[in-house]
């Protein structure tokens, strides 16, 4: 995994999210995506799956049971980006 690919995947969840008062140095590739972390939500996760199957073409789906895993913090997501990215 890549801090670039890190990189692009703060700024897409900062532009796709919507997230204004939110720097990419605000967030912390270990931290937690939902919750006391970044504190995204439910609604968060279908649009970064979203954003991920257009960037990338990587496919996430809500049955998969590795959801907790993959979005555990940003470079667990991006680790699973790289290993699953179709473009």
């Amino acid at each position: 995994m890549s801090q670039e690919l890190v990189a692009e995947l703060k700024t897409l969840f900062i532009e796709g999210l919507h997230l204004e008062d939110v720097n990419a140095e605000d967030i912390g590739a270990d931290e937690p995506l939902f919750g006391e972390g970044l504190g995204l939500d439910s609604i968060d996760a279908l649009e970064i799956a979203v954003l991920l199957d257009r960037q990338y073409g990587v496919k996430i789906t809500s049955e998969d049971e590795r959801n907790q895993e993959i979005f555990a913090s940003l470079n667990a997501l991006a680790e699973f980006v790289t290993e699953n990215r179709s473009k």
